[in-house]
């Protein structure tokens, strides 16, 4: 059976069990091996049949349950909800030509976002896209659905608005109101699914073709693509240690992250964010601020975020679950000033009349209201803060003659300025490839050349996972040495 010599390679791979269930499980829904609507074995079964306890077992399925890849029907068991492409490949027939718009032609034109990730025996990777599941809270999370699709949780026929259900955009208000400061009403809350969506509906509304748009420099991907294929000229907005460096920018729309710059994890000034406050009102523009991981936060409480400082409604405030939840729960928020509020409903009416996902919504309202997720991102930032100084230490001890770490007291990775010649950056590259070790060259995030750097991402790592990729890491480092 496939699946089972499949299965048997992933718990030679993964040192926990039930990880490497759930990525075989997971692999072979996304590889079409397992076709929607098909049921997975029971966990008694499965656990018999590898020798594992079940308890393992019940914690894969929980994973897949809480990423959306299966749903559990009482009495019935455990199906997939995933339908991933089909195994079987078809023989490739002659298509005609078709012409896209200018904005399909800009999308085309961009590079498609490339991770390097070389998924192996092995290797062990700090990337910072993953987000560790062995903590979460599944009890509290299941508890809430079940609430959810109850009675409790309201009709779920009704058709739910395109800004989303009012139950958890009262609770994101709130949270908002305590957490950062924001004195908001929850109508003018507006969720997406995800913060991308309302990056990329937003850049439509408010770019036009050929118009000037300032974005960090080094920045997110996902902005300047947005802001290109809508036709934008980007505008580089320079960046410090300190983050942005405002200037007197000649254009309308500015594209900041001010509570945790990304990558760099900079925060940004109280005089920077007033100056780009100033900025806004003289050329009359408006500012998005992403706050896309800033909950973590090891060193105390945040600055004020811009839109706590706001008084002439001209900046957008955009949050997103993906970080402090799990990435499977698509689901994003933004702000919106009044003056822009019935654009951005209308606009996002247009993609989704009937706002997606309704019982997760309500879910999460649920889990938000009675105090789960803030005592959630309490345990996590713990558990982050600790492999934070672990991985501090270890760099410190062991190669902080080749990368010089930009201090950050929040986030999931950490980035670093490469310390020697670039042709030995490209050998250690190299290097670390082979030692089985890997990291994101941060080149992506740059508009224009710049120094050479690397993201790391360390929160999803135990310690014997950090020890170990770190050694890799020194050792990459004297095959380098060796060679020149």
């Amino acid at each position: 059976m496939e699946l089972a010599l499949r299965l048997d390679s992933y718990l030679e791979e993964y040192r926990y069990k039930y990880l490497a269930i759930y990525y075989a499980l997971r692999d072979a829904i996304l590889e079409g091996r397992l076709a929607g609507g098909s049921k997975l074995p029971s966990t008694r079964y499965l656990a018999n049949l590898y020798d594992i306890s079940r308890g393992s077992v019940a914690q894969s399925y929980d994973m897949l349950l809480a990423e959306g890849y299966v749903r559990m029907e009482v009495g019935r068991g455990t199906f997939v909800t995933h339908a991933g492409p089909s195994p079987v490949s078809n023989e490739q027939t002659p298509s005609a030509q078709i012409t896209l718009s200018s904005w399909g032609m800009r999308l085309m034109s961009q590079q498609p976002v490339s991770y390097d990730h070389q998924k192996g025996e092995g290797v062990i990777s700090f990337l910072p896209e993953s987000i560790p599941m062995e903590y979460f809270p599944y009890d509290e999370w299941r508890s809430a659905l079940a609430y959810a699709g109850g009675k409790g949780g309201g009709d779920l026929e009704v058709p739910t608005l395109p800004e989303g259900d009012m139950q958890l955009r009262e609770a994101i208000a709130g949270y908002l109101r305590i957490t950062r400061g924001i004195a908001v009403d929850a109508a003018n809350v507006v969720l997406f699914s995800g913060s991308m969506q309302g990056i990329a509906i937003l850049s439509q509304l408010l770019v036009n073709e050929g118009e000037r748009v300032v974005v960090e420099d080094p920045g997110y991907f996902g902005i300047h693509k947005a802001v290109l294929a809508c036709g934008g000229t980007i505008v580089r907005g320079a960046v410090d240690e300190e983050g942005l460096i405002p200037e007197d920018w000649n254009a309308r729309v500015l594209f900041v992250t001010p509570s945790r710059h990304y990558p760099t994890g900079a925060v940004l000034s109280l005089e920077r964010r007033r100056r780009i406050l100033v900025w806004a009102q003289e050329q009359e523009g408006i500012i998005i601020e992403d706050d896309y991981d800033s909950e973590f936060r090891f060193g105390g409480r945040p600055i004020e975020p811009l839109k706590a400082l706001d008084r002439e409604g001209r900046v957008i405030y955009l949050g997103s679950f993906s970080k402090t939840m799990f990435a499977g729960l698509r689901l994003g928020y933004a702000l919106i000033p009044n003056a822009l509020l019935e654009p951005v409903v209308r606009s996002k009416a247009f993609y989704d009349p009937i706002s997606p996902g309704l019982l997760e919504q309500r879910a999460l309202a649920h889990f938000m209201v009675h105090g789960h997720y803030k005592r959630h991102l309490r345990r996590m930032t713990r558990i982050y803060s600790a492999r934070h100084d672990r991985f501090c230490g270890l760099i410190s001890d062991q190669i902080n003659e080749i990368f010089r770490f930009i201090p950050g007291d929040a986030g999931l990775h950490l980035y670093a300025l490469w310390q020697r010649s670039a042709e030995e950056y490209e050998a250690f590259k190299s290097a670390a490839k082979r030692r089985g070790v890997e990291f994101r060259d941060a080149k992506g995030y740059r508009i224009l050349p710049g120094p050479i750097a690397a993201c790391f991402g360390f929160a999803h790592l135990h310690d014997d996972q950090l020890v170990e990729g770190v050694n890799r890491l020194a050792l990459a480092w004297q095959d380098v040495q060796q060679s020149f």
